[in-house]
């Protein structure tokens, strides 16, 4: 058990700031099974009007970590748990915590562009992320490892479908920022797997994207909004 523990004690790290989060969170809502949402905005949630309009970006790194309930918080580490152990396995540290950041970043813009006025809270982002970054991996070395290519690529369609059809079943489930989180997290796979030297590639670009959309995001906001 120790072994494992050090052996993906990044995501076993991540895992427990989450659930420290949750707790917090619980604690102020005076729940534990369903948080309140005025709790969340206060702790760091996602809201258009206050992460754009007022200049609160930091949200963007604070609504990773906050979750609606119960449900919403097994789902994800326990998708974590799965994807993230695997993801430490083909990454260095610093590539998986990029990664796993700026998947989260970029899919909370999306979300605030495609929803300015909603309360957006979760790790979505960030672990579609991780899901993509394993995609790029086994696609940039598919002739190499072609066996557990095809097997992984099977298994991650199958789950990705699974949490489309779930996305586009609830409405309170944010597929925007999956699709973002998810397509910068393939990218950064993809590079990372060729060479750990394209990090700081891979960081500029991320960190270029995310403001251009935060510039654009106030004159969207002020179109639609106003």
């Amino acid at each position: 058990m120790l072994n494992n523990i050090v052996r993906y004690k990044l995501t076993y790290m991540i895992i427990a700031l989450n659930l420290l989060t949750y707790i917090i969170s619980s604690f102020y809502s005076r729940d534990f099974v369903d948080m309140d949402l005025e709790v969340l905005v206060e702790l760091g949630a996602l809201f258009g009007p206050l992460t754009v309009l007022q200049d609160q970006w930091w949200r963007l790194g604070t609504a990773m970590f906050l979750h609606g309930g119960m449900t919403h918080i097994l789902m994800n580490m326990f998708s974590l748990y799965l994807i993230g152990r695997g993801a430490e396995m083909y990454f260095d540290t610093k590539s998986y915590l990029s990664i796993y950041l700026f998947s989260g970043i970029i899919g909370g813009l999306v979300s605030l562009y495609m929803h300015p006025v909603s309360v957006g809270v979760g790790a979505s982002g960030a672990i579609f992320g991780v899901f993509g970054a394993l995609a790029g991996f086994f696609l940039a070395h598919k002739e190499e490892i072609a066996v557990q290519s095809k097997a992984f690529m099977k298994d991650f369609a199958i789950i990705i479908g699974i949490n489309l059809v779930i996305g586009f079943s609830i409405t309170s489930v944010d597929v925007s920022a999956h699709i973002g989180g998810l397509l910068a997290g393939f990218l950064g796979g993809f590079l990372l797997s060729k060479s750990v030297n394209f990090l700081s590639l891979y960081n500029s670009a991320m960190l270029l994207i995310a403001v251009v959309i935060a510039y654009y995001l106030p004159l969207q906001y002020a179109q639609t909004l106003f």
